[in-house]
């Protein structure tokens, strides 16, 4: 703006200096024309009066610089100051000569030499004797004018032109300095030219306007970024250069990506699996797509799709989503029902083996108790594998409608060493009952499934001669069960998977059971806020402890019921 203003100054000021020397040399041209018009008519005057009183002979002694010629009326010329030009000229013919023969009086006239650029300006008068006088002169043109004062002119010129720029450039800068000093966010309180004042208002106006939707946008987007920050799932917005336009910290956490700068890494920053990569360019390129990522123990499903915009893709919206509780209960499920298939198919075997055999009379008379006994068994051992779902199944549903209750779970567990010692009398084991009276508030028939699991591991998986130990007791913490065996024992690496269902550390030293004793515990426990710790020595035996929350702790798990 300062150029622009600067500029314009410099060219009106040349301009204006253009026209005043035009307009003087016009001047000065048209003064000086006027005066040798005057000064001819008076030169005119003086040389018709010697003329008219001493006739040819006034001219003998006559000095004059002007051209003066004398003539008839017909155009005879009785004397000229120059004869030289005179032999050239039909001076009847001259404008000033007739209008003088016809008017009586002077009349002055002008033309230009070619040669030399010249004015010649004339005046002639008529004498009483009829003949006729003219004076003439020459005055030199305004471009002679021009060219007599050319260096004279181009100083000057140059002059104005320093001094145009000099003060062309100051008042430039004092004209921007005060728009300059304008305070956008209040120009109110600028002090400024009268004629900005609209602008100024209509300035005001815009702040304000655009004041407000900042804020607007500003609580928007900490809405979103609210929202998108207590997302659990992972939340990205890319363009079709990839670059990343919003992401959340869950999105990172997901794709186990650390900080990066969203103005230089691209979403492959964040993970550059092949999956993910795919999954990015079909959303690119126009298509919805769903991948699943799978590390380790984690699973990961990536959802993206495109955004369009007047019908085409300006980007992609990318969710990702943990789906690992989800992928272990899906295994989980698999597993159970290739468990619980497994299990089911032995008995039914060799229940339809020995049956077959019964049927086709293959067996002798006296064996036929003995194929009995081994269908009464395996039916046995069915109706147990099936009663263990139901109370899993129940558990995982939300557990048994039985009333909560407070339980003396020495008693319990003296009932349950009971119920337990047919099975640890081959074995030789003893069982044995330490502590005294502790109260749990909980499901009795969940309260005697978690014993009697416990108990019926350490009597299945303890050596012959061996020893179980049961110990109640009432802590600071609560009342707490331990159940200890002198068996096999558990090694470290497969202690933290003894709770799962159908899970045997030794299938061939499996002592019959189901493979859900462990898994009821768990369930169970978690169901009554309760809390399971297992203490293994491989060869030495296990102990496991269950500890129950005290009685005011209990409240929130009273209300299940």
């Amino acid at each position: 703006m300062t150029k622009r203003i600067f500029r314009s100054i410099l060219t009106v000021s040349l301009a204006v200096l253009l026209a005043c020397l035009v307009l003087t040399v016009g001047v000065l041209h048209s003064y000086f024309s006027q005066r040798v018009r005057q000064e001819l008519a008076s030169r005119t005057g003086y040389i018709a009066q010697g003329v008219e009183r001493e006739g040819a002979d006034y001219f003998t002694d006559l000095t004059a610089d002007c051209h003066i010629t004398w003539m008839t009326a017909q155009g005879l010329v009785l004397y000229d100051s120059r004869p030289d030009t005179s032999a050239t000229e039909h001076k009847e013919d001259r404008e000033e000569i007739r209008q003088t023969l016809l008017a009586g009086k002077g009349k002055t006239s002008w033309w230009y030499a070619d040669s030399t650029s010249e004015k010649t300006l004339c005046y002639a008068r008529r004498l009483g004797d009829g003949t006729v006088l003219r004076v003439s002169d020459t005055q030199h043109s305004v471009w002679t004018l021009v060219r007599q004062s050319m260096q004279s002119v181009i100083f000057v010129m140059l002059m104005a032109f320093v001094l145009a720029l000099v003060l062309g450039r100051r008042v430039a800068r004092q004209i921007v300095r005060p728009i300059n000093r304008i305070d956008l966010n209040d120009p109110g309180r600028s002090e400024v030219y009268e004629e900005l004042t609209p602008l100024l208002s209509r300035i005001r106006s815009q702040s304000q306007l655009i004041q407000q939707q900042l804020q607007e946008l500003k609580r928007r987007q900490e809405e979103f970024e609210a929202i998108t920050e207590n997302m659990s799932e992972g939340l990205l917005v890319i363009d079709t250069q990839t670059r990343v336009l919003s992401c959340n910290s869950a999105a990172l956490r997901l794709l186990g990506a650390k900080e990066f700068e969203r103005s230089v890494d691209t979403v492959y920053a964040l993970n550059r699996e092949s999956d993910f990569r795919r999954c990015v360019e079909e959303a690119l390129s126009g298509r919805r797509s769903e991948k699943m990522i799978s590390r380790q123990d984690d699973s990961r499903q990536i959802i993206a799709s495109p955004v369009e915009q007047d019908g085409q893709t300006v980007g992609a919206v990318l969710v990702i989503l943990d789906v690992t509780e989800r992928e272990q209960r899906e295994g989980l499920r698999r597993e159970f029902t290739a468990n619980v298939s497994h299990e089911l198919k032995t008995p039914l075997t060799a229940i339809s083996g020995t049956a077959e055999i019964l049927e086709n009379g293959l067996v002798k008379p006296e064996d036929i108790p003995h194929f009995a006994g081994n269908i009464r068994r395996e039916t046995a051992r069915m109706i147990d594998l099936v009663n263990d779902i139901i109370k899993l199944s129940r558990l995982d549903e939300g557990g048994p409608n039985g009333a909560w209750e407070n339980v003396d779970l020495y008693s319990l567990a003296e009932n349950v060493l009971n119920q337990v010692r047919p099975a640890a009398e081959p074995k030789q084991l003893t069982l044995t009952l330490r502590g005294g009276t502790a109260l749990a508030r909980g499901v009795p028939q969940i309260l005697e499934e978690i014993v009697y699991n416990l108990c019926d591991n350490a009597v299945a998986y303890n050596r012959p001669g061996g020893s179980v130990t049961v110990t109640v007791e009432d802590t600071a913490g609560g009342a707490r069960v331990t159940v200890a065996d002198t068996g096999i024992g558990i090694p470290r690496e497969a202690q933290s998977r003894v709770f799962e269902r159908f899970y045997r550390v030794d299938k061939s030293r499996s002592g019959g059971g189901t493979g859900l004793g462990l898994s009821i515990v768990k369930h169970g426990a978690a169901y009554l806020g309760a809390a399971v710790k297992l203490e293994s020595i491989p060869g030495k035996g296990s102990a496991f402890t269950v500890t129950f929350p005290k009685q005011n702790e209990s409240t929130a798990a009273d209300q299940k019921t």
